[in-house]
């Protein structure tokens, strides 16, 4: 059985898609893929082009991956090591499949913003209260008001 996932994003504001005007259903459906299979036990790493650009030269495959097919190539999904996706994101179903979990329940939909659940995760708060340096008499916030 698969005990490790690792994704490899594109650069983006957060894992969730929902940061920008154009909130991305699919970002947020993939996004509970995953908490569906840290459910089954299985460790879950992401790591975005954006922030955390060593983590894509420290892994070899990644790197030599890159090299070979552009950026085009991410999102980049791993397990155990190796490829199992590339240049999309996978379906629930996908993801069981190819880590032989079985079948996977169809997932609800996904009423999200960058400040609901998925806010929790250890991506860089994108929609945390941005302090402007000028004199306003309260901090703005991006996306979540």
């Amino acid at each position: 059985m698969t005990t490790t996932v690792d994704i490899y994003d594109p650069a983006q504001c957060c894992s969730t898609g929902a940061c920008s005007p154009d909130a991305d259903d699919e970002l947020a459906q993939f996004a509970s893929s995953l908490e569906w299979l840290k459910e089954r036990g299985i460790a879950v790493s992401r790591y975005n082009l954006g922030h955390q650009p060593g983590a894509f030269a420290q892994n070899a495959l990644v790197k030599g991956t890159l090299q070979s097919n552009g950026v085009g190539c991410l999102p980049l999904v791993l397990a155990d090591g190796a490829i199992v996706s590339q240049g999309r994101y996978p379906t629930r179903d996908e993801l069981a499949s190819k880590l032989a979990l079985g079948a996977a329940p169809v997932a609800p939909a996904v009423a999200s913003s960058c400040c609901g659940p998925a806010a929790a995760s250890t991506e860089p708060a994108c929609c945390a209260p941005a302090t402007v340096a000028v004199t306003v008499s309260a901090p703005t916030k991006r996306c979540c008001g």
